[in-house]
């Protein structure tokens, strides 16, 4: 659940910063939080997950 809430924050980070008028372009688009952050949260969230689903828990001595 933690991998997951993880890739739905970085979604939401990604979202947003589109324009009204389709003829002004809006700079936020380039921002560090969408271009840097979010999809390095998902790629994490995304790390998490699969490593949760491979875990062995009857493993651990």
């Amino acid at each position: 659940m933690i991998g997951i809430a993880v890739i739905v924050l970085g979604f939401i980070l990604m979202s947003g910063g589109g324009s009204d008028d389709p003829k002004v372009f809006n700079e936020s688009v380039f921002n560090f939080q969408r271009i840097r952050l979010a999809p390095t949260l998902v790629l994490i969230g995304f790390g998490i997950t699969i490593y949760s689903i491979l875990k062995n828990p009857k493993k651990a001595n």
